[in-house]
């Protein structure tokens, strides 16, 4: 079920709901009533429920449970000062403090009924009983017993008729049936304050499991993780790109950042949970078939975008070649480089094990559609010696001369043949020859670089090589 809570009209964000809508949709997260869909329990808006809160708020009102308080901004100000000025631990709209505010408690029944009737501003507050207990079983901590004298007379309706998030929560999930309220360890203090609203109205028998989940932490393992961490780091916290309406800032998406949405959903949700096995790769059934709360950590959990990398390589090598030579044709043509599907189909093979997201596929693939313009410095020095170029000279001839089919395995096997004749190990001389055909000294199977270049480029490079690097290596 998809229920949007959006009855904070001064935290509302134009855009948002779409986003949270397509976010869920590439997630595969599939939404069963909500907003579109509708369903049983529609409206599933809270702003379209208005009507459904006031009645629970004035129910409360009339059980002894809430009150009216008609106090103005300016009141609270000095209230707040006042106690503020007394070295007042916690600054509370409480038991105590409501004694000397403006509110249906402190005024008879006559100018409070007087004050409703002029149109006077006001909230309704929950009425917290001092001296009091209020214990529930988070599923992930335990027992949780918290003292009322560390709760305050929360607002329930604003002064808009909207309800906060308290108190809607509360009648929607009751309402709606849930079975369980899974959200972030921040919400814990809050907890208390809707045991208590369960109880006022009722419906403690039907209130549901808490489970408070562990904070997401910085990649270093030091505080919350934020949006500023992510920027700073260069990595998403968002599963598609945001743009902020307000100020224009974009903030990374996993999606544009080329991660897939499976690998991203395995990523998250091994935040903070394990199976209990070795097995890290999971399918979205296989996760919701072993989800259970008792293997939720109750420490938070460091974000390791290193972590999410390699899933996306897992799931990338289980991609089959067909879509990745779709996502990665246009990102060639952009580039202005002509490829076939037999090019691509080989580039594929050569690559898809050795990256990470399919973008990098293209990257690494540059080398195959010019020649080198510069060689890799070090590797020069080390590997380019007089063996190395009788070597890649013998080699270069034997292919002028080789008409069979250019295929990894010939082109092996023509190599083989060649240094044998002359007496040089091939292990000695590959990564020269690497340089010459590629620029590099490290890189995928060269056997199968040549036959994706061709006999024609291959033996050009070879000469470009054994003209160049030597005139390289002089000047440094």
């Amino acid at each position: 079920m998809l229920r949007i809570e959006d009855t904070d009209q001064n935290r509302f964000v134009p855009g948002a709901e779409a986003y949270i809508l397509e976010a869920l949709e590439w997630l595969g997260i599939e939404i069963d009533e909500g907003p579109q869909q509708g369903g049983p329990h529609a409206p599933y808006k809270q702003s379209e429920r208005k009507e459904i809160y006031r009645e629970y708020a004035e129910k409360l009102v009339a059980d002894g449970k809430a009150y009216y308080a008609f106090d103005t901004a300016e009141e609270l100000d000095v209230m707040r000062k006042r106690l503020e000025e007394a070295k007042v631990a916690a600054v509370q709209y409480n038991a105590i403090t409501r004694q000397e505010m403006r509110n249906s408690l402190t005024l008879s029944q006559e100018e409070t009924k007087k004050l409703l009737e002029s149109g006077e501003a006001y909230v309704i507050r929950m009425k917290i009983m001092p001296k009091e207990d209020i214990r529930f079983n988070d599923l992930i901590r335990g027992w949780v017993v918290v003292h009322s004298s560390q709760i305050d007379d929360k607002v329930l309706l604003k002064s808009d008729g909207m309800p906060t998030y308290h108190l809607a929560n509360i009648v929607d999930d009751h309402l709606m049936g849930i079975t369980h309220v899974i959200r972030g360890e921040e919400w814990l203090p809050s907890a208390p304050l809707h045991v208590l609203l369960y109880r006022y109205l009722g419906w403690e028998s039907t209130m549901p499991q808490f489970a408070h989940l562990p904070l997401l932490l910085k990649p270093d393992g030091n505080g919350k993780l934020s949006k500023r961490d992510a920027d700073l780091g260069g990595f998403p916290i968002f599963p598609l790109q945001w743009t902020d309406p307000n100020t224009g800032d974009i903030a990374k998406g996993f999606r544009e950042e080329g991660y897939s949405p499976e690998a991203t959903a395995n990523f998250l949700a091994l935040l903070g949970w394990n199976a209990g096995t070795e097995q890290e790769v999971f399918s979205m059934d296989e996760m919701i078939k072993l989800f259970s709360f008792e293997r939720v950590h109750k420490a938070g959990a460091r974000f390791d975008i290193q972590k999410a990398n390699w899933f996306n390589q897992q799931y990338l090598k289980q991609q089959d070649d067909a879509s990745v030579i779709a996502e990665i044709k246009p990102l060639y043509t952009e580039k202005g480089i002509e490829v076939n599907d037999d090019q691509l189909i080989q580039i594929v093979h050569l690559l898809k094990d050795r990256v990470h997201f399919t973008k990098e596929i293209v990257a690494e693939s540059l080398f195959l559609f010019s020649a080198p313009e510069v060689y890799d410095q070090d590797v020069a020095v080390k590997k380019w010696n007089e063996e190395a170029v009788n070597a890649i000279s013998s080699f270069k001839e034997a292919l002028e001369g080789y008409e069979g089919d250019f295929v990894a395995d010939s082109i092996k096997h023509v190599l083989a043949e060649k240094m044998e004749a002359s007496g040089i190990k091939m292990g000695k001389i590959m990564q020269a020859l690497r340089l010459a055909v590629t620029g590099a000294g490290a890189g995928p199977d060269l056997m199968v670089i040549m036959e994706i270049l061709g006999k024609k480029q291959v033996i050009a490079r070879l000469s470009q090589a054994l003209n160049r690097l030597p005139a390289q290596i002089r000047l440094a």
